[in-house]
């Protein structure tokens, strides 16, 4: 008898299953929601909890979810992609994916240029720049930290 190591062109009723909760995640949970009891989901889905489980493993795999011992699935922030290159747009790439970004000014100063921004920006170390630091959120969730650095000092008022 010869076994086929050639995986099957159909799913497996775990994988549809993560494809089902994936879907649902995307429409009708949040960041900090619970997925219900793994019981009441394998009686959903008509399975043993073996293969909720394993449906569930591969949410955790993607970024979906997060097993907490005793608590239950933890939904995480939405995975998303973001290209890093010149032309991405931060809040367009975004909301293109259904999310909410946020931006928030936390500093705004005029002070002398350090070396390395000195050099970056092609000025004089000691030179005046405005050092403007902001925080990105994604659906209130901080995500990154920028330092933005301008040599143009006709900026400032409006910074």
């Amino acid at each position: 008898m010869h076994l086929s190591t050639h995986p099957t062109s159909y799913p497996t009723r775990y994988q549809e299953i993560a494809a089902k909760l994936e879907q649902e995640l995307r429409q009708h949970y949040r960041c900090g929601d619970y997925l219900p009891a793994e019981q009441q989901l394998a009686a959903r889905f008509e399975v043993n909890r073996h293969t909720l489980r394993r449906a569930i493993d591969q949410l955790v795999e993607k970024g979906w979810v997060q097993r907490r011992q005793g608590v239950g699935v933890l939904v995480l922030m939405r995975p998303f992609d973001y290209p890093l290159n010149a032309q991405a747009r931060f809040s367009q790439n975004l909301l293109d994916q259904g999310s909410h970004p946020t931006s928030e000014k936390l500093l705004s100063v005029l002070r002398p240029a350090s070396g390395h921004v000195a050099d970056a920006l092609g000025i004089t170390e000691g030179e005046n720049v405005i050092h403007l630091r902001t925080l990105r959120r994604v659906n209130g969730v901080a995500l990154c930290l920028i330092d933005h650095y301008f040599a143009d000092l006709t900026l400032w008022p409006t910074l």
